[in-house]
């Protein structure tokens, strides 16, 4: 459960890197893009659901109780925010800010559910911080509105965490719908829904990755893991955004942004491999010893059961 949960984890901070690259290529505002990304996003999990049984169906929708709804509202609080924070501040800010989860994941965690963070899981998560401070620098371009959506997003992932690893037993998939749904209710009256067929694919692959990937993979994952060490896989979103940008757009990252994602990735990897479940070879069976018999004992008998004896 360990490995499938790093495995999935894994897969939603993949997804959730390309946000940066989705958002460039989508001129639209805000509220447009989080509006459809979140109705697509929606109809695909719905899709996942009725496609894999496994999932519990759209039937698992009727399980949702208090935790599964709180981890909704969390959710879809923390898709608003990012992407607003990425449309009114700087993307350095709100990539700083964003690998402050794993502290306010671990500080949740410690707090409400007497899981103490182990020591390597706060220096690597030291570590991935001081990378992605170095790979976008100290910049004052921001502003305090965006920096602190970009705070309430920090706040609103350690709660996701912290619910997920508090409550497994949520349907997972369901409270995601239910996610990309609310996210999208909220900002309906200041959407667009009229806009280009490029637009609008864009989106689409948009929601497919990083709301049905991303959100889906994670809120399965998160449930087998401890929530800094949850939050610090995550980290490597930073690292990987300047990944799409460069094979798409073709612009070469810099020396900091080399050095710093190196610091981030290896601080993950160097953790993840630190505290993989070491397994042995296998014991030994047991072999029951013989009896130990006293010299002066009569002799065990070897006589044949009766009915091998031959008859006469």
């Amino acid at each position: 459960m360990h490995r499938t949960g790093l495995i999935l984890v894994t897969v939603a901070a993949l997804a959730w890197s390309t946000s940066g690259l989705f958002t460039r290529m989508i001129a639209l505002d805000a509220p447009t893009i989080l509006f459809w990304r979140g109705v697509f996003g929606a109809l695909g999990l719905l899709a996942v659901m009725a496609v894999l049984p496994a999932t519990g169906g759209p039937g698992s929708l009727r399980h949702l109780r208090g935790a599964g709804l709180a981890y909704a509202a969390v959710t879809a609080l923390s898709m608003l925010l990012f992407i607003s924070a990425l449309l009114t501040t700087s993307v350095a800010h709100v990539a700083i800010l964003t690998a402050t989860v794993p502290f306010v994941a671990g500080l949740l965690g410690w707090v409400l559910l007497r899981e103490r963070p182990s020591r390597p899981a706060v220096l690597a998560s030291l570590a991935a911080l001081a990378g992605v401070v170095l790979m976008v620098g100290f910049g004052t371009e921001g502003t305090w509105y965006g920096d602190g959506l970009a705070l309430g997003m920090a706040i609103a992932m350690g709660g996701m965490i912290l619910v997920a690893r508090r409550h497994p037993g949520i349907p997972a998939l369901a409270a995601t719908f239910v996610a990309s749904g609310l996210g999208a209710l909220v900002v309906l009256p200041f959407a667009t829904l009229t806009i280009g067929a490029a637009d609008m694919g864009w989106l689409l692959a948009f929601a497919l990755v990083n709301q049905v990937l991303g959100f889906g993979a994670f809120a399965i994952g998160a449930r087998d893991l401890p929530p800094m060490e949850t939050a610090l896989i995550t980290a490597l979103d930073a690292p990987l955004a300047p990944l799409w940008v460069w094979l798409v757009f073709a612009e070469t990252p810099s020396q900091a942004t080399l050095l710093g994602g190196t610091l981030v990735i290896v601080a993950v990897v160097g953790h993840v491999l630190r505290d993989r479940p070491r397994t042995g070879p296998a014991p030994a069976p047991h072999r029951p010893s013989p009896p130990v018999t006293s010299p002066d004992a009569p002799p065990i008998s070897r006589a044949k059961h009766p009915l091998q004896r031959r008859i006469p």
